[in-house]
């Protein structure tokens, strides 16, 4: 894979300087489209040590306007980032709509190192590799050109170079320890790089191999290869179609479904409610102070019909807990600034530090279920979305978060005595809208969305808990409960 950089190409500096002006002024002109579009810039440099990533990256930042770039330089994970899954650094760096980052290795990086030191084993190496192709293409469909770069050297440039930076006390800085002990693995470093590139260049992100050895080809090859890249970006985004204007979709759940099969009538008398409510929320209350002693965090999913209880659930729940412990998120349409980023991206970045418990009053399963529904979102974003979902939620399990999400399910019936009694009671009118109304002409479509996605989502890791909640009492405790039952299972206790 990397002989074609091994050849010792290089660039005469007449031709250099003939051509840089007019590739740098041409890269000027497509991050000038750039910004007056919904599409966003992710550009990966990575390579050996001494390939010159840091000096390909500062040649960007120069020739471009550096205003319109974030550069990321991701090395140790920090004490915040250890405490959430291996992918919530980089979510949180992802540019925004009309924006470029810049990345050094990414999310590639790791996964390598950690195999050429034996951190990992292949299947584990396979794995992250699996995952970062499902990552990109996620980008690439969510409107983010990938452009990346592996910066090559052969075994002998490569010594030369490390010895040319060391000798020169402008530049020694830029020879770690770690980069001579890497060059003692240099064969196993190039194995692994060749496998983790193969498989992770696909048509929607490929790899630009360069050679690095010649300063003057190295700049003006990756120049030119990310030029191309957003000019062929910008035009298929100019003669793609305009969206079609949202409109609602009609649905008509199965007649015999999981949420039609739920026992709407089972209750609680008052003091029964009374007993097993304390309790559990003595349980939970202990819980909560071991979860930071474990170092465990839990997030608890709410979903369910306008009026079905997700509020007076979650109050039953936070009661049981310290008010440092806990965030209750309440998820509304998405801002301007959510809008320019990816979907799962006001999701991942909220994502509660280690022994802490975020609540979350709707979720990301609003892709599915009012996106879709009332024609917000795309049939090809919809459809996706359950793939995307899984993933991040497996993500999360994987590192240990505790997940749990519910379905609060109630009758056509009950929820208008519900809207009848909010809108007699005046402390209760501002928990209507004309919305909520509206919503219940469309109860069969969000009825069948809702059971596709408990069969789509409903994962071993991260199973939907599904609450009858005609009856308030029986809800809440039911709630509490399985939270109990759940975190003690996570805990071994």
């Amino acid at each position: 894979m990397f002989e074609n950089a091994e050849l010792g190409r290089t660039i005469d500096k007449l031709t250099y300087e003939r051509e840089a002006p007019l590739v740098r002024s041409a890269l000027l002109e497509a991050q000038r489209e750039l910004a007056d579009s919904r599409l966003s810039v992710v550009v990966i440099v990575g390579g050996v040590a001494g390939a010159g990533k840091s000096e390909t990256v500062d040649l960007l930042l120069e020739w471009m306007d550096a205003r319109g770039i974030e550069t990321h330089a991701m090395r140790e994970h920090t004490d915040e980032e250890r405490e959430r899954p291996p992918m919530w650094r980089f979510w949180r760096a992802l540019p925004r709509q009309g924006r470029m980052g810049i990345f050094f290795g990414a999310w590639h990086a790791g996964p390598i190192l950690d195999r050429v030191f034996n951190r990992i084993t292949p299947l584990q190496l396979d794995q992250a590799i699996a995952r970062n192709v499902e990552f990109e293409r996620m980008l690439h469909r969510e409107g983010v050109l990938l452009v990346k770069f592996w910066l090559h050297l052969s075994r002998i440039a490569q010594k030369k170079r490390l010895k040319q930076l060391e000798a020169d006390p402008r530049q020694s800085w830029r020879v770690m320890k770690r980069d001579w002990k890497l060059f003692k693995l240099y064969d196993v470093h190039r194995s692994v790089a060749e496998h983790v590139l193969r498989r992770t260049g696909t048509e929607e992100a490929p790899w630009t191999i360069v050679e690095g050895t010649d300063r003057r080809y190295r700049h003006l090859t990756v120049a030119r290869a990310l030029l191309d890249a957003m000019r062929g970006r910008l035009e298929r985004a100019k003669a793609d179609p305009p969206a079609p204007e949202p409109s609602p979709v009609h649905l008509v759940p199965h007649p015999v479904n999981v949420i039609q099969r739920l026992d709407m009538g089972l209750a609680l008398d008052p003091a029964t409610y009374r007993k097993e409510l304390h309790q559990a929320q003595g349980a939970l209350g202990l819980l909560s102070r071991r979860l930071r002693k474990a170092k465990r965090s839990l997030i608890l999913v709410f979903e369910g019909p306008d009026a079905a209880g997700k509020g007076g659930a979650i109050r039953r729940l936070t009661a049981a807990m310290d008010a440092r412990v806990y965030q209750v998120i309440s998820i509304a349409a998405p801002t301007d600034e959510e809008r320019a980023h990816p979907y799962l991206w006001r999701f991942w970045r909220h994502l509660p530090p280690a022994g802490r418990v975020s609540i979350y009053d709707r979720s990301w399963y609003g892709r599915v279920l009012v996106e879709r529904v009332e024609g917000f979102a795309r049939p090809d974003q919809w459809q996706r979305a359950f793939e995307e979902i899984n993933a991040f939620e497996e993500q999360m399990v994987e590192h240990g978060l505790i997940l749990v999400k519910f379905w609060l399910a109630i009758t056509p019936d009950e929820q208008l005595r519900r809207f009848q009694d909010r809108q007699d009671t005046p402390y209760k009118q501002h928990k209507i809208t004309a919305e909520d109304w509206r919503n219940r002409d469309r109860w069969d479509a969000y009825e069948a969305a809702a059971c596709d996605m408990i069969e789509k989502t409903g994962t071993e890791s991260a199973p939907w808990v599904l609450v009858e909640g005609n009856n308030k009492e029986w809800a809440r405790v039911k709630v509490v409960k399985e939270v109990v039952r759940r975190v003690q299972s996570a805990l071994g206790v």
